[in-house]
């Protein structure tokens, strides 16, 4: 029985009030992101999942994208969103892996809009998970401080479900943060645990996006060691920063893998110059451009 299962027979023993049946003697956990398979996506509740309130303020501050929020940035990370479906839906791909070449290039602020835009979609959930485990940061975008996170479940020490959050008022959205920083990372990430877990995560739910946010290409192995479970990579680089070289390594490290395509990242060309590169003032940030085939623009095959 999957970490899933258990946590779906646990909450109707919750709410029916039966005794725990001998498959799942654990104590009470928290209900998966979403219903059991065939419910619709309108239909979704979060009874024992925790719902965590997030301030406004901090995520225009941070530039994450809000309900309601209309500006050039949600635009762009709807284009964003337009190619990512057109680009995984067909052939059934749901599990994505974000990075960049570098430290600093906004590869989480990407994959953290663009989870959001995706889940913005009327019959599409998102899981979001900080698999960043040297520096992780996703939960540090909505505020939050959560106590454990991936890592802890990597360890044997915590279940998936009494670890993912659900920000309030980000409907179909559920995040797993990625817990203290590490030092035995790459080791974790490339672990049978987590193996068992993309694939968990990744064939439950057919109708699921599950996004994984990983640390830097070049600096570290835990991006290449995560890369052959990924259905599709996202290579997000900064306009202004990130060299021809570095996008030639990163490719080069990624050639036998799926990569969808590069996000430009901080360029001024889709928001007719509002927003600057590097900016971080409020209601300013990082807007994406999709390149997709970079790697023949650039001369780069």
């Amino acid at each position: 029985m999957s970490f899933i299962d258990k946590a779906l027979e646990k909450a109707r023993q919750l709410t029916s009030g039966e005794p725990s049946s001998a498959e799942a003697p654990r104590p009470p956990e928290a209900e998966p992101p979403l219903p059991p398979p065939g419910t619709p996506v309108g239909e979704i509740r979060y009874t024992v999942t925790r719902t965590v309130p997030v301030d406004g303020r901090w995520l225009r501050r941070h530039r994450v994208i809000t309900p309601g929020e209309h500006d050039p940035v949600l635009e762009a990370y709807k284009l964003l969103r337009t190619q990512i479906l057109q680009r995984t839906r067909a052939e059934g791909k749901n599990l994505l892996m974000v990075t960049g070449p570098h430290p600093g290039e906004g590869k989480t602020l990407t994959a953290v809009n663009l989870a959001v835009s995706l889940s913005r979609e009327v019959d599409t959930t998102v899981l979001l998970v900080d698999a960043d485990l040297r520096h992780p940061t996703v939960h540090t975008l909505f505020g939050l401080t959560p106590e454990a996170g991936l890592a802890d479940y990597l360890r044997g020490e915590r279940t998936i479900p009494e670890l993912l959050l659900h920000p309030e008022g980000f409907p179909r959205f559920v995040l797993l943060p990625g817990g203290r920083p590490v030092a035995e990372a790459a080791e974790l990430v490339s672990s049978p645990m987590m193996a068992a877990l993309v694939q968990e995560l990744k064939h439950y739910y057919p109708d699921r996006y599950v996004i994984f946010d990983l640390p830097p290409l070049l600096p570290y192995a835990d991006a290449l060691a995560f890369a052959p479970r990924a259905d599709g990579i996202i290579l997000v680089v900064e306009q202004g920063r990130t060299t021809r070289e570095d996008l030639a390594q990163s490719l080069e490290l990624l050639r036998d893998f799926p990569v969808l395509g590069t996000v430009l990242n901080k360029t001024a060309e889709d928001a007719g110059g509002y927003y600057p590169a590097g900016g971080g003032a409020p209601g300013k940030g990082d807007s994406p451009s999709w390149w997709a085939g970079l790697k023949e623009r650039l001369g780069l095959a």
